[in-house]
């Protein structure tokens, strides 16, 4: 009977036993998804150290001798057969410690999830999925104040991810009326910051991307996303401005 494991290849081997109860409480999270289980360390302690000692159990009863000589032998000490054979070593660490904790666990959740019409997403939160593709577009958000705020969102801004804070910067700050309704980018913005904590809701207005020729990221913020024509995004009114004093001075007013 070899003695209790004292020195660091002991322990490591030790820890080694523990290994596949871990890799497939890992998989099992991450193929079934969050249940109430997983805010309590304990629980999910436990659960990897029962799939560990079921799996190893399996492994001593389908290869037990073989597995030993590797670890163990009483002649020459821990790990000598393990040195003897390091590619056959490798191969069964491998298939025993990840590949087979990890298909048990495929196969147990698919099996649980048989007839289940639900799908499960492992993206954390719908803040980090509405931003994980996002494209270009106009943000108006209405803050607990009442207040409107908005701007574009572009190649230079930029959103928080889980698990931190939800909070966003878009690059160009834009005019938003108290009703909510774009008027235009205000002159030499430098962006706006806008945190989620102080915010109702945020709408997106999407806007085609410029496609004049020599656009430019800093041309789409202040002249192509202007003048839309969508519900809620009306022309700048510099241009009626203008159109309107050319009128005048041709008049003779």
């Amino acid at each position: 009977m070899p003695h209790a494991p004292t020195t660091v290849t002991q322990v490591v081997i030790v820890l080694l036993l523990v290994l596949p109860g871990v890799t497939y409480q890992f998989v099992r999270e991450r193929a079934r998804g969050p249940v109430p289980g997983h805010k309590d360390l304990g629980e999910r302690i436990l659960r990897a150290v029962t799939a560990g000692i079921a799996l190893d159990a399996l492994y001593v009863l389908l290869a037990g001798p073989w597995l030993v000589r590797l670890v163990y032998d009483r002649r020459r000490g821990w790990l000598t057969g393990a040195t003897d054979n390091p590619r056959t070593t490798a191969l069964v660490a491998t298939t025993l410690l990840i590949v087979v904790p990890a298909a048990a666990a495929w196969i147990a959740s698919w099996l649980s999830s048989r007839g289940s019409r639900s799908t499960y997403d492992p993206i954390p939160t719908a803040w980090d999925k509405v931003f994980q593709r996002r494209s270009h577009c106009l943000v108006r958000a209405r803050m607990k104040s009442g207040l409107w705020v908005g701007g574009y969102y572009g190649e230079r801004s930029y959103t928080s991810g889980y698990p931190e804070a939800a909070d966003l910067y878009l690059q160009t700050t834009w005019s938003v009326s108290s009703a909510g309704r774009f008027d235009y980018p205000l002159p030499r913005s430098g962006g706006i910051y806008i945190r989620m904590d102080d915010v109702e809701f945020l709408d997106f207005v999407e806007v085609p991307p410029g496609t004049e020729e020599g656009d430019t990221a800093d041309a789409r913020d202040t002249t192509a996303v202007g003048p839309q024509r969508e519900e809620g995004v009306p022309a700048r009114r510099e241009s009626t401005r203008a159109d309107a004093g050319s009128a005048d001075a041709a008049s003779g007013r």
